[in-house]
């Protein structure tokens, strides 16, 4: 026998005693493939979206912290106060008490101070702030923990949460995947999510200006305003998270003020200062003179006020169960559809 008809032998001898001699080698690999090709891993927003250091949290827990210890603090908080007042008023459209809530990042609690007894039993304020939670006001009636936590690695328990609720804090969070699962994981079945954070056009204005004023003195431009998230990165961090009846919503909010130092000078009291990492060591004077000569040529409405307009993302998200599911309506869901408004305000001089 020749010793490539040897070779043939050996081969087609090798397959039949180790294939399919064996008669359960093969029906075993089938079941193996078939297996895996059916098995689904837990699909997170962490898994979908990559993780970006963008922000100076240390920077921004000091910002917050001076901020809350001056005592004209209350004169810049009037932003903050109608957003939480938002955020709460959409709890009170879903007919349930809730026994456990959270607010996080709570500031000095302009969600739950407006909580009732019949609508959120217990709630639990989180803020890396401690005279903030000092001087945090809650709801009548209502039961409340205070926690010093940093709403980018917070913790609680799985299944622990029925509602939690975030107003104008969120927009600071480096992980915001990361946040959206932890969100999601302490949840109950049917536990809600309602947040507030500022949109991409924040102080689309200021950043404007400055652009224009340092460009031209400097030759380039710095980044001195932190950027903003956007409604698509909101919706697609909801859905990869795994909450069900995703909505978001803009509120537009436009605030006139005397001149662009009154809007710089709130900014700076409500501790919202820029605090990204790229941001530069300081602000001459004379880039502050122009930008805000610009900026009042920009927004001025008959040569006497500046405009200023903050949106805002309300979204909200129901937590449904671990595995994946059909949309459908959540017990106590309100039936609301996506919707834009706007408030107008003006700021006196003397205040």
């Amino acid at each position: 026998m020749s010793q490539s008809a040897i070779f043939k032998y050996s081969v087609k001898n090798f397959f039949t005693n180790k294939l399919i001699g064996p008669s359960n080698y093969l029906r075993n690999a089938y079941v193996l493939r078939y297996q895996s090709s059916k098995s689904t891993k837990t699909k997170t927003a962490s898994s979908v979206y990559g993780t970006m250091k963008i922000f100076d949290r240390n920077a921004k827990i000091l910002q917050r912290e001076r901020a809350a210890q001056k005592e004209d603090y209350h004169l810049a908080e009037y932003i903050k106060e109608e957003i939480g007042w938002r955020t709460a008023d959409r709890v009170f459209d879903i007919k349930r008490t809730f026994k456990n809530a959270v607010e996080l990042g709570a500031g000095r609690g302009y969600v739950s101070r407006h909580f009732l007894p019949d609508s959120v039993e217990k709630v639990t304020l989180c803020d890396t702030s401690q005279t903030h939670l000092d001087k945090a006001i809650i709801g009548d009636g209502v039961k409340y923990v205070k926690v010093v936590m940093d709403e980018e690695n917070f913790e609680f328990p799985e299944d622990s949460v029925d509602l939690l609720v975030s107003s104008l804090a969120l927009h600071w969070v480096n992980d915001l995947p990361g946040c959206f699962d932890r969100v999601m994981r302490c949840l109950k079945p049917d536990g809600v999510f309602l947040a507030s954070v500022f949109g991409g056009g924040t102080l689309v204005e200021l950043r404007q200006a400055l652009q224009l004023a340092e460009a031209e003195r400097r030759g380039g431009v710095a980044a001195h305003v932190s950027p903003f998230t956007h409604v698509q990165d909101i919706g697609g961090l909801l859905t990869a998270a795994g909450f069900t009846l995703q909505t978001v919503d803009v509120d537009a909010l436009k605030v006139w003020f005397p001149s662009a130092w009154h809007v710089m000078r709130d900014v700076r009291a409500l501790g919202e200062g820029n605090a990204a990492l790229s941001r530069p060591p300081h602000l001459s004077r004379d880039l502050q003179f122009a930008a805000a000569a610009l900026y009042d040529h920009m927004t001025s409405r008959s040569g006497t006020v500046a405009a200023c307009r903050p949106p805002s993302r309300s979204l909200t998200g129901w937590g449904g169960s671990r595995t994946p599911r059909s949309p459908r309506r959540a017990p106590g869901a309100p039936a609301r559809s996506p919707s834009r408004t706007c408030t107008d305000w003006r700021r006196s001089p003397d205040t």
